[in-house]
């Protein structure tokens, strides 16, 4: 029986020899390559917290104490050693979340996917401590060295220093990396921590030497143990979280159980709020990973774990790459345009843009909000910023926005990559918001393309509108084919007509084009004729769409967004005010915190497939179309 299955709890870990613990993390990570290339998932940051972890769980007692994580996706081995050893669907519709989940584990407190939030869950849970009157309970976060380049990690760290005696452990996981090298000045502060190692050793030999020598070695001592605080910051700058009143204790070596352990516990026994620095690798322990410079590994897909090529290659072309070559080409036309990112640059397709032209790339780390009103700065200095990151965060940053950017009037342009149903991720990281939040901005422009071209030719059209943000929204998947337009009214694309006089008005937002085509097809099958119309860009509503609608019994509108206050709510707004009295109704993903699991079983269950438009609009039109003209196949 291995080390690791013997574990199925906490307490089953404390009971083993201290000896025995480098052969239960080599296990783990044996465990994880095998499992992980297998499903895909995180793999990388987790092969660096293997004895950070076992640490964490022998020193505190889960669930009674709470462990918080930042971010989620380094929890694999914490779902471990809770009794969590079936990885065969991670990330899979059924099998285990790729974060901590409430649902799974009582081990599990908060489903964290969003960085740089787990100081402010720990600040509320040691309070609440506090409050109850629960002093032997013990709060820890872990917390990333790429997620404190995030400006809520530090708000709350000036929170947490107010109370020094409140107890808190905040452990740093410090890799150098958030997904790629961390960057920014808390990266090189770390940077000068870790080789400063040494600063203890040399003031305790220097006191040693002085208080040896007759006469004036006390007197000299005591000048420069004085001038301690000044010896701090210049030879280790750890002096920057004391100065907040924060208890340092590190840097340590965080693949060292005993060290990692024995810091732990002096952090838990300290009364106050602690911060233990371990420095760990990235992708330790999996050699493929440790030489992978681009991200050590932090996310695979399926892979061979010895050739590490994929298991099933993707045969078609990414929106993110598409994007990407465009980003190039826009480069070399407009020397105004930059771009900036928020610690994703190869995730969001932006890496090839930043070898071209890396004085105009700035990768700001996971600070969204500053990475928008930085954008907002560089467009009044006569630039034009493209802000791309994944959807989901963009939410993260909508105050700046509104009145950083729109307020101003400026000329920024928002690329929303992983939009609309990302999948595997699970509910924080399907991009399902961001058309109904950014309904709301005065002036922003929202496009949402439905192939190559359209994104291509609408980045353009973004990039060129100077007194106004400009948002361009596409998904993680594979590129369809092209979806010629055998017509443009107005700024709409007609893409096809089912027969001389249309009864049922599909329009089609972004991917969903595909989608409604095959359910046209459908619709004409059941005696059903249609338009399917791209808006292309659904914000504003174009002025032709309630024209198109006027010449229609019915029209559905279908977008991989949430249903509330989204595209559809806003056709329908201007339907009303243009005074067209034809039925609306609205398709798109169901308001609610979806599940992991695959794009197209989450775009299938929500109806947004061809038949589930086909069948959806079908009820829709049997109900609301009871006289059919001279169309009586459905007449009743």
């Amino acid at each position: 029986m291995s080390l690791l299955s013997s574990v199925k709890s906490p307490a089953d870990l404390r009971k083993i020899p201290a000896a025995d613990l480098p052969l239960l993390a080599e296990e783990i990570r044996g465990f994880l390559i095998d499992a992980v290339t297998r499903t895909g998932g995180h793999l990388g940051p987790n092969l660096g917290v293997v004895e950070l972890t076992i640490a964490l769980h022998r020193v505190f007692d889960s669930p009674y104490d709470r462990i918080v994580w930042d971010t989620g996706h380094q929890s694999y081995v914490h779902k471990l050693l809770t009794g969590r050893q079936d990885f065969s669907k991670l990330r899979v519709r059924g099998g285990l979340s790729g974060y901590p989940s409430r649902a799974e584990s009582e081990h599990d407190l908060v489903e964290n996917s969003h960085a740089s939030t787990a100081l402010s869950y720990a600040d509320g849970l040691a309070k609440a401590a506090q409050l109850l009157g629960q002093h032997d309970r013990q709060t820890v976060a872990v917390i990333g060295d790429g997620a404190l380049t995030g400006g809520l990690a530090w708000e709350a760290l000036n929170n947490i220093a107010e109370a020094r005696e409140r107890p808190l452990v905040i452990v740093v996981n410090d890799n150098e990396r958030s997904y790629a090298k961390t960057v920014g000045g808390l990266a090189n502060h770390l940077a000068t921590l870790r080789t400063t190692q040494g600063y203890e050793r040399f003031l305790a030999l220097g006191k040693g030497a002085l208080q040896r020598t007759p006469l004036v070695g006390q007197p000299i001592f005591d000048a420069l143990h004085g001038a301690k605080k000044g010896f701090k910051d210049a030879f280790a700058p750890q002096g920057m979280f004391e100065d907040l009143g924060l208890k340092y204790l590190g840097p340590i070596d965080g693949h060292d159980p005993a060290a990692v352990e024995q810091a732990l516990r002096q952090a838990r026994g300290f009364g106050g709020p602690v911060i233990v620095h371990c420095l760990t690798v990235k992708g330790r322990g999996y050699r493929p990973a440790e030489q992978d410079e681009a991200d050590r590994f932090h996310a695979v897909g399926p892979i061979d774990p010895y050739t590490c090529l994929p298991i099933s290659p993707s045969g078609g072309v990414s929106w993110t790459s598409v994007f990407g070559e465009e980003m190039v080409a826009l480069g070399a036309d407009r020397p105004d345009v930059v771009a900036i990112t928020a610690a994703m640059l190869q995730p969001v397709g932006l890496a090839k843009f930043a070898k071209a032209y890396p004085e105009r790339t700035f990768d700001v780390g996971i600070a969204e909000q500053h990475a928008v009103t930085s954008a907002a700065g560089l467009a009044t200095g006569g630039l034009h910023p493209v802000v791309a990151v994944y959807a989901t965060f963009l939410n993260r940053a909508f105050d700046q926005v509104l009145m950083d950017v729109a307020l101003h009037r400026l000329g920024v342009t928002f690329v929303l990559d992983r939009s609309g149903v990302t999948g595997p991720d699970g509910a924080s990281h399907n991009g399902m918001w961001d058309m109904s939040i950014l309904q709301v901005v005065p002036g922003l422009r929202l496009a949402a393309p439905r192939d190559a071209d359209q994104l291509r030719a609408q980045l353009r059209e973004a990039v060129g509108v100077p007194d106004a943000p400009t948002v361009v929204r596409f998904p993680k998947a594979d590129i369809g084919p092209a979806v010629p337009a055998v017509e443009r009214i107005g700024g709409v694309d007609v893409l096809l007509r089912t027969g001389e006089l249309p009864e049922i008005l599909l329009v089609a937002v972004g991917t969903t084009a595909a989608a409604c085509l095959d359910a046209a097809a459908l619709l004409l099958a059941e005696g059903f004729t249609a338009t399917v119309v791209d808006p292309r860009w659904v914000k504003p509503v174009d002025a032709a769409l309630p024209v198109l609608a006027a010449a229609h019994r019915l029209v559905v509108t279908v977008e991989d967004n949430g249903r509330t206050g989204g595209v559809g709510a806003a056709i329908a707004q201007a339907l009303r005010d243009a005074g067209v009295d034809v039925p609306l109704r609205v398709l798109g993903l169901p308001q609610e915190f979806l599940g992991h699991g695959s794009r197209g079983e989450i775009l299938e269950e929500t109806g947004l497939t061809g038949t589930g438009v086909a069948a959806q609009t079908a009820v829709f039109a049997k109900h609301l179309l009871p006289i059919r003209g001279a169309n009586q196949r459905h007449a009743g």
